[in-house]
């Protein structure tokens, strides 16, 4: 009976170690893991059409140095790219159409480990998803005020 418990505790790993890539849900309207900073907002436009979500990623290039983002319906599965897979320096601005989150409105920050893995369709090291736009991402009507609290927010989810 002991070596039951035992198996499946074993099944469970192996089943772990063969897919190594993370998958943990976003909160709000910041969320910071090691390697890994998001901070959202949205860009108020003179019309809904203008009006623009931006995401702030801020990373460790040594952990994550790649990442591509896609948006997904999650009734049909159907995905859209938002983010080609990209070099992060430090810090990239993700910017969608509000509009866009009513077709798809589930969003997937996948980060990966190098280069050749972001452009091989590897599995990503980790993966931030999120089901809609956080309630709590602030509006700015003012391209200054926006990048003031993007930074602001960054520097407090890393500490």
């Amino acid at each position: 009976m002991r070596s039951l418990p035992l198996a499946l505790l074993l099944a469970s790993a192996a089943a772990f170690a063969a897919d190594p890539s993370r998958e943990m849900h976003g909160q709000g309207d910041g969320f910071a893991t090691p390697g890994v900073t998001l901070a959202w907002a949205i860009e108020r436009g003179p019309t809904e059409a203008a009006t623009h979500v931006i995401v702030r990623v801020a990373t460790d290039p040594k952990t994550y140095p790649w990442m591509a983002v896609t948006g997904v319906d999650p009734f049909t599965q159907k995905k859209e790219v938002e983010q080609q897979a990209t070099m992060v320096p430090n810090m990239l601005d993700v910017r969608v159409p509000r509009a866009r989150f009513a077709d798809f409105p589930n969003t997937e920050f996948r980060f990966y480990a190098s280069e050749a893995d972001a452009r091989s369709g590897a599995s990503p090291a980790l993966v931030v998803f999120y089901h809609g736009v956080p309630d709590t991402a602030p509006e700015f009507t003012s391209e200054v005020a926006l990048d003031n609290y993007l930074i602001k927010r960054v520097l407090e989810l890393r500490r």
